[in-house]
């Protein structure tokens, strides 16, 4: 008996300013449904309709509405930027479909018609901050592309910082694909933070990173073991076009490569006779793999691929992937997710490729808290306390709600 066909949306951008994430997360999307349509686990397949933005933030709505209303799509995996996801929530709402957002974002958004499988504020700038402002102080200078991201991030820095009782030398923000940064590198040169955040996007970030990798080449005092760059979206995809650049760089992540699990072992091995040797694993990749198992977990679980009733059925069913078991928190449909520090090496005699190496980890998978309600920022006064991401319930200020 042939197995009914379920068509699923997947909306990247492909080609356009940021597209080295948009086709890992393509590929991550295609391997998943692969798997599950040659996989006698489920009495359904999959059938993935690609969409192409190109990176223009207009396009995501109008390719969303094509997706669902010509193609059939209940269910989209996709949008790279939040300024995407918001674009396209009035359709979703409109049509009644489900998007399943693989991205790290910057919180403070709960939408019934999205799952969030990307890590939320306590599972990527709250645990990196835990991490960096005691290694190298708190004098920070912001830098980020001209969108929520950059300026909601950057927000939350403010903030954290003010808990340990730093201070923003400087902050500014530049348009998505914009690459004349040299007035940047100037100002942070001037003022000698003690570390930078960076949440540029896309060769806007491929540009500053490359020009901060030369200034820490003429000035030792940016050298990145000094006054590291630190990143809250950087991936292995990006590795090889940044070079060197991208050396001595501190990110967060949900997944890495390297890290070492029997899970993640067989996983990247996999990965490695699908793609070949050298190619990378990041999170942009692993992150629509793993919503799209999610997808099919949840449609075999509840017998359909009706929005609504996986929404009600989701937080009810931990979901096993190739990774291990995911579950989503049922008051805001965020995923559970453990947050990892790593830094960039780069190539070498032991290793052909850069690489993240793990520099810490939580204990344990962190429940989401996108709204920072369990956040205490002045308990990031204690420099010495153990890496721990989010979650703490002290009594000081809570960092303010924005919606």
């Amino acid at each position: 008996m042939a197995r009914k066909e379920i068509p699923i949306g997947v909306l990247f951008s492909t080609t356009g300013p940021y597209s080295v994430i948009g086709r890992e997360a393509c590929w991550g999307a295609r391997i998943a449904i692969d798997e599950i349509n040659a996989s006698d686990a489920f009495d359904f397949t999959l059938r993935g309709i690609e969409a192409d933005p190109r990176g223009e933030a207009d396009r995501y709505a109008t390719l969303a509405d094509r997706l669902m209303r010509k193609d059939g799509c209940r269910h989209i995996i996709g949008c790279q930027t939040s300024w995407s996801r918001k674009e396209v929530h009035p359709v979703l709402e409109r049509l009644g479909g489900l998007l399943w957002y693989p991205t790290p974002y910057e919180g403070f958004e709960s939408h019934d018609r999205v799952i969030y499988t990307g890590a939320c504020p306590n599972q990527n700038v709250v645990p990196l901050f835990q991490y960096a402002v005691p290694a190298f102080g708190n004098r920070a200078f912001l830098v980020g592309s001209n969108y929520i991201w950059g300026w909601e991030i950057n927000r939350i820095a403010r903030e954290l910082l003010g808990g340990y009782g730093g201070s923003v030398l400087g902050e500014r923000y530049i348009p998505i694909g914009d690459q004349e940064i040299g007035h940047l590198i100037e100002e942070i040169r001037l003022k000698r933070p003690d570390f930078i955040l960076n949440n540029l996007i896309g060769t806007s970030s491929y540009a500053f990173l490359k020009a901060y990798r030369k200034l820490g080449e003429e000035d030792p005092f940016f050298h990145p073991s000094r006054c590291p760059v630190l990143s809250c979206n950087l991936t292995e995809a990006e590795l090889p076009v940044l070079g060197e650049a991208a050396e001595g760089l501190i990110s967060t992540s949900t997944y890495f490569q390297t890290l070492d699990t029997v899970e993640n072992r067989s996983f990247t091995g996999g990965m490695r006779l699908l793609r070949g040797p050298d190619a990378s694993v990041s999170h942009m990749f692993v992150g629509p793999y793993l919503a799209v198992w999610l997808l099919a977990r949840a449609i075999a679980a509840t017998g359909s691929d009706d929005p609504d009733g996986i929404v009600a059925g989701l937080p009810d069913m931990p979901l096993l992937t190739p990774l291990g078991p995911v579950r989503i928190e049922r008051k805001t449909q965020h995923a559970y997710l453990t947050p990892y520090i790593g830094v960039v090496e780069g190539a070498g005699e032991e290793r052909p490729m850069p690489r993240f190496r793990l520099l810490d980890a939580a204990a344990t998978e962190m429940a989401p808290d996108p709204y920072l309600v369990d956040y205490d920022p002045h308990a990031g006064a204690d420099a010495n306390r153990p890496f721990s991401a989010g979650g703490g319930q002290g009594s000081g200020p809570k960092l303010r709600l924005v919606t």
